[in-house]
């Protein structure tokens, strides 16, 4: 093998690294910025939130307890949830929105069904 070659192996190597870094990122909400544009179900789901409704799904609106206590603490019927689809699926799924207040002053989104969140900014 020439060192040509065996350059190009790492740097495909390294290539391959740094993006499935960047997936990581991304698939646990640490990438900056607003997941929405990347994820078209969710961009649905603010839609619909933003229009109150219809909804989908029966739980969608209801109260989320944030027993996780991963969300700042506020007083009981602060948090809504609503449900992201999620492709392939036939139930619900893991992912979700969670709204505080009314109208909704802030928006979480998770994609790992409450185990992390990252604040959505809204306009």
């Amino acid at each position: 093998m020439t060192r040509r070659g065996r350059r190009r192996h790492f740097n495909l190597r390294l290539l391959g690294g740094a993006l499935l870094l960047g997936l990581a990122l991304l698939f646990q909400g640490l990438w900056p910025g607003d997941p929405a544009p990347a994820n078209p179900q969710l961009a649905e789901t603010l839609v619909l939130i933003e229009q109150g409704g219809p909804f989908p799904y029966r739980q969608d609106g209801t109260i989320f307890h944030n027993r996780e206590g991963l969300l700042p603490a506020r007083e009981r019927g602060y948090y809504r949830e609503y449900t992201v689809d999620t492709p392939g699926l036939s139930h619900r799924g893991p992912r979700r929105v969670v709204t505080g207040g009314d109208p909704p002053e802030i928006w979480y989104y998770t994609q790992d069904h409450y185990r992390s969140f990252v604040e959505l900014e809204r306009e």
